[in-house]
Protein backbone atom coordinates (compact mmCIF):
# COMPACT_ATOMS: atom_id res chain seq x y z
CA UNK A 1 0.00 0.00 0.00
CA UNK A 2 2.91 2.15 0.95
CA UNK A 3 4.50 2.37 -2.62
CA UNK A 4 1.15 4.29 -3.52
CA UNK A 5 3.33 7.49 -2.32
CA UNK A 6 5.08 8.91 -4.64
CA UNK A 7 8.42 8.14 -3.10
CA UNK A 8 11.51 10.74 -4.31
CA UNK A 9 8.67 13.64 -4.28
CA UNK A 10 9.95 16.97 -3.67
CA UNK A 11 9.30 20.65 -3.80
CA UNK A 12 12.36 23.02 -4.32
CA UNK A 13 12.26 26.26 -1.90
CA UNK A 14 10.35 28.87 -4.56
CA UNK A 15 7.77 26.31 -5.64
CA UNK A 16 7.09 25.73 -1.88
CA UNK A 17 6.63 29.48 -1.20
CA UNK A 18 4.60 29.75 -3.86
CA UNK A 19 2.29 27.10 -2.74
CA UNK A 20 2.28 27.63 0.90
CA UNK A 21 0.70 31.29 0.28
CA UNK A 22 -1.93 29.86 -1.29
CA UNK A 23 -2.81 26.58 0.32
CA UNK A 24 -2.78 29.38 3.57
CA UNK A 25 -5.22 32.11 2.44
CA UNK A 26 -7.46 29.23 1.12
CA UNK A 27 -6.88 27.24 4.57
CA UNK A 28 -8.15 30.06 6.69
CA UNK A 29 -10.85 30.98 4.38
CA UNK A 30 -12.57 27.26 4.70
CA UNK A 31 -11.65 27.40 8.15
CA UNK A 32 -14.02 30.40 8.62
CA UNK A 33 -16.56 28.82 6.52
CA UNK A 34 -16.73 25.74 8.87
CA UNK A 35 -17.10 27.82 11.72
CA UNK A 36 -20.24 28.63 9.89
CA UNK A 37 -21.20 25.13 9.51
CA UNK A 38 -22.85 22.85 10.83
CA UNK A 39 -20.25 19.97 11.05
CA UNK A 40 -16.99 19.72 12.78
CA UNK A 41 -13.47 18.55 11.44
CA UNK A 42 -11.37 15.69 12.93
CA UNK A 43 -8.08 15.53 11.40
CA UNK A 44 -5.44 12.64 12.11
CA UNK A 45 -2.25 12.81 11.05
CA UNK A 46 0.14 9.01 11.57
CA UNK A 47 2.86 7.31 9.95
CA UNK A 48 6.08 6.35 10.59
CA UNK A 49 8.09 7.73 13.64
CA UNK A 50 10.28 10.26 12.42
CA UNK A 51 8.06 11.02 9.46
CA UNK A 52 7.34 14.67 10.76
CA UNK A 53 4.11 14.48 12.31
CA UNK A 54 4.83 16.81 14.99
CA UNK A 55 6.80 19.44 12.83
CA UNK A 56 3.28 19.73 9.91
CA UNK A 57 1.20 19.88 12.91
CA UNK A 58 3.54 23.38 13.87
CA UNK A 59 3.22 24.28 10.67
CA UNK A 60 -0.89 23.68 9.69
CA UNK A 61 -1.43 25.90 13.49
CA UNK A 62 0.45 28.39 11.81
CA UNK A 63 -1.32 28.59 8.69
CA UNK A 64 -4.78 28.45 10.48
CA UNK A 65 -6.45 30.44 13.16
CA UNK A 66 -5.08 28.44 16.28
CA UNK A 67 -8.10 29.57 18.08
CA UNK A 68 -10.40 27.20 16.67
CA UNK A 69 -8.02 24.12 16.69
CA UNK A 70 -7.36 21.76 19.19
CA UNK A 71 -4.13 19.71 18.84
CA UNK A 72 -4.03 16.38 20.97
CA UNK A 73 -0.47 14.16 21.46
CA UNK A 74 -1.88 11.82 23.69
CA UNK A 75 0.52 10.02 25.92
CA UNK A 76 0.21 7.03 27.74
CA UNK A 77 -3.48 6.11 28.99
CA UNK A 78 -4.40 8.10 32.47
CA UNK A 79 -5.63 5.55 35.53
CA UNK A 80 -8.73 7.39 34.76
CA UNK A 81 -8.69 6.34 31.25
CA UNK A 82 -8.07 2.64 31.76
CA UNK A 83 -11.20 2.10 34.01
CA UNK A 84 -12.94 2.92 30.94
CA UNK A 85 -13.32 1.86 27.10
CA UNK A 86 -10.16 2.46 25.59
CA UNK A 87 -12.38 4.76 23.07
CA UNK A 88 -13.38 7.04 26.10
CA UNK A 89 -10.31 9.12 25.76
CA UNK A 90 -11.00 10.00 22.06
CA UNK A 91 -14.88 10.73 22.91
CA UNK A 92 -14.06 13.67 25.03
CA UNK A 93 -11.68 15.16 22.88
CA UNK A 94 -14.46 15.44 19.60
CA UNK A 95 -15.05 18.96 18.46
CA UNK A 96 -18.15 21.11 18.56
CA UNK A 97 -19.34 21.89 15.50
CA UNK A 98 -17.20 24.12 13.42
CA UNK A 99 -14.24 23.32 15.31
CA UNK A 100 -10.77 20.92 14.68
CA UNK A 101 -9.35 18.87 16.53
CA UNK A 102 -6.03 17.71 15.34
CA UNK A 103 -5.07 14.28 16.41
CA UNK A 104 -1.22 13.20 17.02
CA UNK A 105 -2.58 10.25 18.89
CA UNK A 106 -5.41 9.08 17.67
CA UNK A 107 -7.87 5.26 18.01
CA UNK A 108 -5.29 3.48 15.84
CA UNK A 109 -1.99 4.11 17.87
CA UNK A 110 -2.14 2.05 20.82
CA UNK A 111 -3.61 -0.56 19.19
CA UNK A 112 -0.81 -0.94 16.12
CA UNK A 113 1.54 -0.88 18.66
CA UNK A 114 0.25 -3.62 20.55
CA UNK A 115 0.03 -5.68 17.53
CA UNK A 116 3.32 -5.39 16.52
CA UNK A 117 5.02 -6.14 19.85
CA UNK A 118 2.52 -9.26 19.98
CA UNK A 119 0.61 -8.26 23.16
CA UNK A 120 -2.31 -8.70 20.50
CA UNK A 121 -3.42 -11.45 17.76
CA UNK A 122 -4.54 -11.11 14.92
CA UNK A 123 -7.75 -11.45 15.80
CA UNK A 124 -8.14 -9.17 18.71
CA UNK A 125 -6.81 -6.28 16.03
CA UNK A 126 -9.45 -7.07 13.52
CA UNK A 127 -11.99 -6.71 16.02
CA UNK A 128 -10.45 -3.25 17.28
CA UNK A 129 -10.36 -2.07 13.62
CA UNK A 130 -13.86 -3.27 12.90
CA UNK A 131 -14.59 -1.19 15.81
CA UNK A 132 -12.57 2.11 14.53
CA UNK A 133 -14.36 1.07 11.42
CA UNK A 134 -17.89 1.71 12.83
CA UNK A 135 -16.56 4.70 14.99
CA UNK A 136 -15.93 6.78 11.97
CA UNK A 137 -18.59 5.68 10.20
CA UNK A 138 -21.12 6.89 13.05
CA UNK A 139 -18.77 9.99 12.94
CA UNK A 140 -19.12 11.08 9.46
CA UNK A 141 -23.23 10.23 9.68
CA UNK A 142 -23.18 12.45 13.04
CA UNK A 143 -21.34 15.79 10.45
CA UNK A 144 -17.72 14.73 11.51
CA UNK A 145 -15.51 15.22 8.68
CA UNK A 146 -12.83 12.92 9.42
CA UNK A 147 -9.76 13.46 7.76
CA UNK A 148 -6.45 10.38 7.82
CA UNK A 149 -3.30 11.57 6.62
CA UNK A 150 -0.41 8.65 7.05
CA UNK A 151 3.16 9.90 6.62
CA UNK A 152 5.89 7.92 5.01
CA UNK A 153 9.08 7.45 4.94
CA UNK A 154 11.75 4.52 4.22
CA UNK A 155 13.65 2.31 7.32
CA UNK A 156 16.87 3.99 6.16
CA UNK A 157 15.53 7.16 5.94
CA UNK A 158 14.05 7.20 9.26
CA UNK A 159 17.54 5.96 10.49
CA UNK A 160 19.34 8.93 8.86
CA UNK A 161 17.09 11.66 10.66
CA UNK A 162 17.32 9.65 14.09
CA UNK A 163 20.63 10.32 14.25
CA UNK A 164 21.26 13.46 12.64
CA UNK A 165 18.67 14.03 15.55
CA UNK A 166 21.39 12.73 17.86
CA UNK A 167 24.20 14.44 16.67
CA UNK A 168 22.61 18.17 17.56
CA UNK A 169 22.25 18.55 21.25
CA UNK A 170 19.50 20.84 20.99
CA UNK A 171 17.50 18.18 19.19
CA UNK A 172 19.36 14.93 20.62
CA UNK A 173 16.15 14.94 23.34
CA UNK A 174 13.36 14.39 20.06
CA UNK A 175 15.16 10.83 19.51
CA UNK A 176 13.81 8.16 22.49
CA UNK A 177 15.25 4.77 23.16
CA UNK A 178 11.45 3.63 22.24
CA UNK A 179 12.10 4.94 18.71
CA UNK A 180 15.06 3.14 18.06
CA UNK A 181 12.91 -0.40 19.55
CA UNK A 182 10.72 1.13 16.41
CA UNK A 183 13.21 1.27 13.80
CA UNK A 184 14.77 -2.76 14.99
CA UNK A 185 10.57 -3.76 14.33
CA UNK A 186 10.24 -1.11 11.02
CA UNK A 187 9.36 -3.85 9.00
CA UNK A 188 7.31 -6.09 11.07
CA UNK A 189 5.67 -2.13 12.00
CA UNK A 190 5.17 -2.03 8.15
CA UNK A 191 3.24 -5.08 7.70
CA UNK A 192 0.99 -4.07 10.93
CA UNK A 193 0.07 -0.40 9.47
CA UNK A 194 -0.28 -1.40 6.05
CA UNK A 195 -3.06 -4.09 7.21
CA UNK A 196 -4.89 -1.32 9.59
CA UNK A 197 -4.71 1.21 6.65
CA UNK A 198 -5.86 -1.57 4.28
CA UNK A 199 -8.80 -2.46 6.20
CA UNK A 200 -10.31 0.63 7.38
CA UNK A 201 -10.05 2.96 5.02
CA UNK A 202 -13.28 3.42 3.75
CA UNK A 203 -15.41 5.34 1.67
CA UNK A 204 -16.75 7.42 4.41
CA UNK A 205 -13.05 7.82 5.97
CA UNK A 206 -10.18 7.02 3.46
CA UNK A 207 -6.32 7.51 4.59
CA UNK A 208 -4.45 9.07 2.73
CA UNK A 209 -0.41 8.47 2.21
CA UNK A 210 1.56 11.00 1.92
CA UNK A 211 5.19 10.80 1.06
CA UNK A 212 7.44 12.61 3.80
CA UNK A 213 11.13 11.98 2.87
CA UNK A 214 11.10 15.62 1.52
CA UNK A 215 9.39 18.10 3.82
CA UNK A 216 8.18 20.80 1.67
CA UNK A 217 6.63 17.81 -0.27
CA UNK A 218 4.94 16.59 2.58
CA UNK A 219 3.94 19.41 4.08
CA UNK A 220 2.38 21.05 0.63
CA UNK A 221 0.66 17.79 0.09
CA UNK A 222 -0.65 17.02 3.48
CA UNK A 223 -2.03 20.67 3.56
CA UNK A 224 -4.13 20.61 0.16
CA UNK A 225 -5.75 17.38 1.37
CA UNK A 226 -7.18 18.56 4.30
CA UNK A 227 -7.93 21.77 2.52
CA UNK A 228 -9.78 19.59 -0.48
CA UNK A 229 -11.80 17.26 1.81
CA UNK A 230 -13.33 20.67 3.67
CA UNK A 231 -14.13 22.82 0.47
CA UNK A 232 -15.42 19.20 -0.53
CA UNK A 233 -17.85 18.88 2.59
CA UNK A 234 -18.85 22.23 2.68
CA UNK A 235 -20.44 21.67 -0.98
CA UNK A 236 -22.28 18.95 0.48
CA UNK A 237 -25.90 19.75 1.10
CA UNK A 238 -26.91 16.16 1.91
CA UNK A 239 -27.51 17.31 6.01
CA UNK A 240 -29.03 19.75 5.29
CA UNK A 241 -31.59 17.47 3.34
CA UNK A 242 -31.11 15.19 6.23
CA UNK A 243 -32.54 17.84 8.55
CA UNK A 244 -35.83 18.47 6.68
CA UNK A 245 -36.44 14.85 6.50
CA UNK A 246 -37.34 15.09 10.08
CA UNK A 247 -40.81 14.77 10.71
CA UNK A 248 -42.93 12.49 13.69
CA UNK A 249 -43.06 8.76 12.66
CA UNK A 250 -46.14 7.41 14.44
CA UNK A 251 -45.14 3.31 14.60
CA UNK A 252 -48.45 1.23 15.44
CA UNK A 253 -48.57 -2.07 17.83
CA UNK A 254 -47.80 -4.88 16.22
CA UNK A 255 -49.43 -8.73 17.26
CA UNK A 256 -47.57 -10.51 20.07
CA UNK A 257 -46.65 -7.33 21.53
CA UNK A 258 -44.11 -8.03 24.45
CA UNK A 259 -45.06 -4.58 26.43
CA UNK A 260 -49.22 -5.68 26.03
CA UNK A 261 -48.29 -9.46 27.40
CA UNK A 262 -47.05 -8.33 31.15
CA UNK A 263 -49.17 -8.55 33.63
CA UNK A 264 -49.82 -5.65 35.34
CA UNK A 265 -52.18 -7.29 37.66
CA UNK A 266 -48.89 -8.45 39.63
CA UNK A 267 -48.58 -6.89 43.68
CA UNK A 268 -46.77 -7.16 46.53
CA UNK A 269 -47.87 -6.55 49.99
CA UNK A 270 -46.60 -3.54 52.17
CA UNK A 271 -45.48 -6.06 54.48
CA UNK A 272 -43.43 -8.03 51.77
CA UNK A 273 -42.06 -5.18 50.07
CA UNK A 274 -40.65 -3.54 53.60
CA UNK A 275 -38.91 -7.41 54.03
CA UNK A 276 -37.67 -7.59 50.83
CA UNK A 277 -36.23 -4.00 50.40
CA UNK A 278 -34.26 -4.13 53.59
CA UNK A 279 -32.72 -7.42 52.25
CA UNK A 280 -32.01 -6.50 48.88
CA UNK A 281 -31.03 -3.20 49.51
CA UNK A 282 -28.15 -4.51 51.95
CA UNK A 283 -27.42 -7.39 49.70
CA UNK A 284 -26.87 -4.89 47.13
CA UNK A 285 -24.48 -2.27 49.00
CA UNK A 286 -22.10 -5.23 49.43
CA UNK A 287 -21.93 -6.75 46.28
CA UNK A 288 -21.62 -3.31 45.13
CA UNK A 289 -18.69 -2.46 47.20
CA UNK A 290 -16.80 -5.23 45.10
CA UNK A 291 -17.33 -3.18 42.08
CA UNK A 292 -13.56 -1.51 42.45
CA UNK A 293 -11.43 -4.88 43.99
CA UNK A 294 -12.80 -6.94 40.69
CA UNK A 295 -12.07 -3.79 38.45
CA UNK A 296 -15.34 -3.61 37.30
CA UNK A 297 -18.15 -0.76 37.28
CA UNK A 298 -22.41 -0.50 37.07
CA UNK A 299 -24.79 1.10 34.38
CA UNK A 300 -28.23 1.39 35.14
CA UNK A 301 -30.62 2.32 32.72
CA UNK A 302 -34.65 3.38 33.00
CA UNK A 303 -37.00 3.97 30.39
CA UNK A 304 -40.77 3.79 30.41
CA UNK A 305 -44.07 5.84 30.10
CA UNK A 306 -44.49 9.26 32.12
CA UNK A 307 -45.02 8.19 35.86
CA UNK A 308 -43.61 4.57 35.45
CA UNK A 309 -41.83 4.85 38.70
CA UNK A 310 -38.45 4.97 37.43
CA UNK A 311 -37.02 8.24 39.86
CA UNK A 312 -38.98 6.20 42.56
CA UNK A 313 -37.34 3.25 41.46
CA UNK A 314 -33.98 4.78 41.00
CA UNK A 315 -34.36 6.01 44.80
CA UNK A 316 -34.93 2.90 46.25
CA UNK A 317 -31.65 1.66 44.89
CA UNK A 318 -29.40 4.59 46.02
CA UNK A 319 -30.49 3.98 49.33
CA UNK A 320 -28.56 0.83 49.54
CA UNK A 321 -25.34 2.57 47.90
CA UNK A 322 -22.45 4.58 49.34
CA UNK A 323 -23.60 7.99 48.55
CA UNK A 324 -19.67 8.34 47.11
CA UNK A 325 -20.05 5.64 44.59
CA UNK A 326 -23.12 6.62 42.82
CA UNK A 327 -23.98 8.89 39.97
CA UNK A 328 -28.04 9.94 38.88
CA UNK A 329 -27.71 11.30 35.76
CA UNK A 330 -31.61 12.47 34.50
CA UNK A 331 -31.53 13.24 30.94
CA UNK A 332 -33.59 15.89 29.62
CA UNK A 333 -33.37 17.60 26.42
CA UNK A 334 -29.81 17.94 25.02
CA UNK A 335 -27.92 21.22 25.67
CA UNK A 336 -26.75 23.77 22.87
CA UNK A 337 -22.81 21.79 23.62
CA UNK A 338 -24.39 18.70 23.10
CA UNK A 339 -26.73 19.09 20.44
CA UNK A 340 -22.84 20.54 18.33
CA UNK A 341 -21.28 16.84 18.94
CA UNK A 342 -22.57 13.52 18.00
CA UNK A 343 -25.37 12.21 19.58
CA UNK A 344 -24.16 9.79 21.62
CA UNK A 345 -21.03 11.95 23.19
CA UNK A 346 -23.17 13.45 25.70
CA UNK A 347 -23.15 9.74 27.16
CA UNK A 348 -19.46 8.59 26.47
CA UNK A 349 -18.09 11.62 28.50
CA UNK A 350 -19.78 10.67 31.80
CA UNK A 351 -19.10 6.94 31.92
CA UNK A 352 -18.44 5.66 35.37
CA UNK A 353 -14.84 4.60 36.76
CA UNK A 354 -14.39 1.27 38.27
CA UNK A 355 -16.35 0.96 41.51
CA UNK A 356 -18.82 3.41 40.70
CA UNK A 357 -22.50 2.78 39.50
CA UNK A 358 -24.27 5.56 37.39
CA UNK A 359 -27.96 5.55 37.22
CA UNK A 360 -29.39 7.05 33.92
CA UNK A 361 -33.92 8.16 34.40
CA UNK A 362 -34.34 8.07 30.85
CA UNK A 363 -30.79 7.39 28.74
CA UNK A 364 -29.45 7.36 24.89
CA UNK A 365 -32.39 5.29 23.70
CA UNK A 366 -33.96 8.84 23.22
CA UNK A 367 -32.96 8.76 19.99
CA UNK A 368 -35.23 5.60 18.84
CA UNK A 369 -38.03 7.06 21.41
CA UNK A 370 -38.96 10.80 21.88
CA UNK A 371 -36.70 11.63 18.93
CA UNK A 372 -38.10 9.16 16.60
CA UNK A 373 -41.60 9.94 17.88
CA UNK A 374 -41.79 13.21 17.89
CA UNK A 375 -39.25 14.39 14.72
CA UNK A 376 -36.81 15.64 16.19
CA UNK A 377 -34.56 12.84 14.19
CA UNK A 378 -35.02 12.31 10.43
CA UNK A 379 -35.72 8.34 9.82
CA UNK A 380 -32.35 8.14 8.93
CA UNK A 381 -30.79 8.92 11.86
CA UNK A 382 -33.11 7.00 14.46
CA UNK A 383 -33.08 3.69 11.97
CA UNK A 384 -28.93 3.58 12.31
CA UNK A 385 -29.05 4.15 16.14
CA UNK A 386 -30.19 0.60 16.81
CA UNK A 387 -26.67 -0.24 15.24
CA UNK A 388 -24.94 2.64 17.05
CA UNK A 389 -26.35 1.65 20.32
CA UNK A 390 -25.36 -1.91 20.46
CA UNK A 391 -21.78 -1.36 19.22
CA UNK A 392 -21.47 0.96 22.16
CA UNK A 393 -23.43 -0.96 24.71
CA UNK A 394 -20.56 -3.87 23.65
CA UNK A 395 -17.86 -1.19 24.31
CA UNK A 396 -19.10 -0.91 27.22
CA UNK A 397 -19.60 -4.41 28.22
CA UNK A 398 -16.14 -5.56 26.57
CA UNK A 399 -14.22 -2.88 29.45
CA UNK A 400 -15.90 -4.34 31.72
CA UNK A 401 -19.20 -2.24 32.62
CA UNK A 402 -22.10 -4.28 33.89
CA UNK A 403 -24.95 -2.95 32.08
CA UNK A 404 -28.82 -3.32 32.75
CA UNK A 405 -31.78 -1.48 31.51
CA UNK A 406 -35.29 -1.45 32.56
CA UNK A 407 -38.40 -0.52 31.16
CA UNK A 408 -40.95 0.20 33.49
CA UNK A 409 -44.94 -0.35 32.09
CA UNK A 410 -47.90 0.64 33.06
CA UNK A 411 -51.32 1.05 31.62
CA UNK A 412 -52.92 4.39 30.52
CA UNK A 413 -55.17 3.97 32.99
CA UNK A 414 -52.78 3.83 35.70
CA UNK A 415 -50.58 6.90 34.45
CA UNK A 416 -54.02 9.23 34.58
CA UNK A 417 -54.47 7.97 38.07
CA UNK A 418 -51.08 9.14 38.62
CA UNK A 419 -51.26 12.34 36.76
CA UNK A 420 -53.95 13.91 38.92
CA UNK A 421 -52.24 12.61 41.73
CA UNK A 422 -49.26 14.64 40.78
CA UNK A 423 -51.64 17.64 40.48
CA UNK A 424 -52.77 17.58 43.66
CA UNK A 425 -49.59 17.18 46.13
CA UNK A 426 -47.58 20.59 45.84
CA UNK A 427 -44.13 18.70 45.99
CA UNK A 428 -44.95 16.66 42.91
CA UNK A 429 -46.54 19.27 40.51
CA UNK A 430 -43.28 20.25 39.18
CA UNK A 431 -42.81 16.38 37.54
CA UNK A 432 -45.96 16.99 35.56
CA UNK A 433 -46.00 19.00 32.36
CA UNK A 434 -48.36 20.38 29.30
CA UNK A 435 -46.01 17.48 27.51
CA UNK A 436 -47.10 14.68 29.58
CA UNK A 437 -50.29 15.56 28.56
CA UNK A 438 -49.83 15.81 25.24
CA UNK A 439 -47.58 12.76 25.27
CA UNK A 440 -50.96 10.91 26.35
CA UNK A 441 -52.39 11.20 22.88
CA UNK A 442 -49.18 8.98 21.51
CA UNK A 443 -49.58 6.23 23.60
CA UNK A 444 -49.59 3.36 21.22
CA UNK A 445 -46.47 5.18 19.27
CA UNK A 446 -44.59 5.70 22.26
CA UNK A 447 -45.49 1.83 22.69
CA UNK A 448 -44.75 0.35 19.46
CA UNK A 449 -41.20 2.25 19.39
CA UNK A 450 -40.37 0.67 22.52
CA UNK A 451 -41.60 -2.70 21.87
CA UNK A 452 -38.80 -2.30 18.23
CA UNK A 453 -36.21 -0.98 20.51
CA UNK A 454 -36.23 -3.48 22.84
CA UNK A 455 -36.25 -6.55 20.10
CA UNK A 456 -33.26 -4.85 18.38
CA UNK A 457 -31.35 -3.51 21.62
CA UNK A 458 -31.79 -6.35 24.24
CA UNK A 459 -28.57 -8.49 24.13
CA UNK A 460 -27.22 -11.04 26.62
CA UNK A 461 -24.60 -8.60 27.53
CA UNK A 462 -27.24 -5.79 28.08
CA UNK A 463 -30.56 -7.13 28.11
CA UNK A 464 -33.71 -5.24 28.81
CA UNK A 465 -35.89 -6.36 31.91
CA UNK A 466 -39.33 -5.85 31.55
CA UNK A 467 -40.86 -4.66 34.47
CA UNK A 468 -44.39 -4.46 35.96
CA UNK A 469 -44.69 -1.06 37.37
CA UNK A 470 -48.78 -1.12 38.00
CA UNK A 471 -47.87 -1.71 41.08
CA UNK A 472 -44.80 0.00 42.45
CA UNK A 473 -43.92 -2.19 44.71
CA UNK A 474 -43.51 -4.94 42.73
CA UNK A 475 -42.14 -3.09 40.77
CA UNK A 476 -39.09 -1.76 43.05
CA UNK A 477 -38.49 -5.19 44.43
CA UNK A 478 -38.39 -6.90 40.63
CA UNK A 479 -35.58 -4.17 39.68
CA UNK A 480 -33.77 -4.70 43.16
CA UNK A 481 -33.55 -8.64 42.64
CA UNK A 482 -32.77 -7.92 39.17
CA UNK A 483 -29.67 -5.80 40.01
CA UNK A 484 -28.46 -8.16 43.23
CA UNK A 485 -28.85 -11.37 40.73
CA UNK A 486 -26.53 -9.81 37.86
CA UNK A 487 -23.95 -8.28 40.46
CA UNK A 488 -23.98 -11.94 42.20
CA UNK A 489 -23.33 -13.71 38.73
CA UNK A 490 -20.73 -10.88 37.92
CA UNK A 491 -18.77 -10.44 41.38
CA UNK A 492 -19.48 -13.55 43.14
Amino acid sequence: MFETAEVGASLDKARFKKLAESLRSDLIEAQHALRDSNFSLVIIVGGVEGSGKTEFANLLLSWMDAHYVETHALGKPTDEERERPRAWRFWRLLPPRGRTALLLTSWYTQWIVERAFKKIDGAEFDQSLDRIIELERMLTQENTLVVKLWFHISKKEQARRFKALEKDPDTRWRVRPVDWRFHKKYDHFRKVCEHALMKTSTAEAPWQIVEATDRRYRNATAARLILEAVKKRLDDKSSDELAKQRKPDRPKPKAGNIIRKLDLSLKLSEGKFDKELEKLQGRMGRLAMKLRQNRRSLILAFEGSDAAGKGGTIRRITEGLDARLYRVDSVGAPTDEEKAHPYLWRFWRVLPGQGRVTLYDRSWYGRVLVERVEGFAASAEWKRAFNEINAFEQQLTASGIIVLKFWLAISPEEQLRRFKARQKIAYKQYKITEEDWRNREKWDAYQAAACEMIERTSTDQAPWVLVESEDKRWARIKVLRAVVDRLSRELD
